[in-house]
């Protein structure tokens, strides 16, 4: 005998009346996804973080459908910057956290053009460069430096990034290039407080490249630093 088809009831998400769902179980949204992202980015940037451990657990961050699948995920990484003994940098963050609103990245972008950043600049935690058939210089080499940690994403399509820093400073560099080049070449700095750049990005069928300028150095951190604490 055949069975008529019974209309399906809706489900509700949740019926009236009942507990609500745990933290752990409610559905990630972009915003978390990429605020563990950034946790990762960071902990890159400080040598917590190899590349392809990196790599792994980005993977596993846009993967992740619920709040409770993203937190085992930064369990061993702590949220920001710790250390044994305040630096100057920690300072300056403290102070400007609670004086000021938080600084938006800066945006360079070249499309069929060319852009440069270089001179006595003040350089903010986040950087973002894209380049389209253009080319785009980034020199650090004379710039202050005001946080301990600065990323750099850069991008190029039929496009060139190029970055200079100064060689006692920290570089380190995440990416790829599809028919085209990413190159970072890393240095550690002998100087616990020198400042690190973070260079993450890819180049499609263009160039992304980062090293140190000879002769060019970063010099009295925390004279600097105390300057505008002052």
């Amino acid at each position: 005998m055949d069975l008529e088809k019974q209309p399906q009831k809706p489900v509700s998400p949740r019926e009236p009346g009942t507990a609500p769902l745990a933290a752990e179980a409610l559905r990630a949204s972009d915003a978390d996804r990429d605020r563990i992202a950034d946790i990762l980015r960071d902990a890159l940037a400080e040598g917590r973080l190899d590349a392809e451990e990196h790599s792994e657990r980005i993977d596993a961050v846009y993967r992740a459908k619920t709040v409770g699948e993203l937190q085992p995920i930064v369990q061993d990484l702590p949220a920001r910057s710790a250390s044994g003994s305040p630096s100057p940098y920690d300072a300056y963050a403290s102070y400007t956290s609670d004086a000021e609103p938080a600084a938006e990245a800066e945006n360079l972008t070249a499309i069929f053009s060319t852009s440069t950043r270089k001179g006595r600049w003040r350089v903010g935690p986040r950087t973002k460069a894209f380049a389209l058939f253009g080319n785009i210089e980034i020199d650090l080499t004379e710039a202050l430096f005001e946080q301990r940690t600065t990323v750099i994403d850069a991008t190029t399509v039929f496009g060139n990034v190029e970055i200079r820093v100064p060689e006692n400073i920290t570089l380190r560099g995440n990416g790829s290039g599809v028919f085209g080049n990413f190159e970072v070449r890393a240095l550690e700095a002998a100087e616990p407080d020198a400042p690190v750049v973070a260079v993450n990005g890819y180049s499609v069928f263009g160039n992304v490249e980062a090293k140190p300028r000879r002769g060019r150095r970063v010099s009295d951190l925390q004279r600097r630093l105390r300057k505008y604490l002052d």
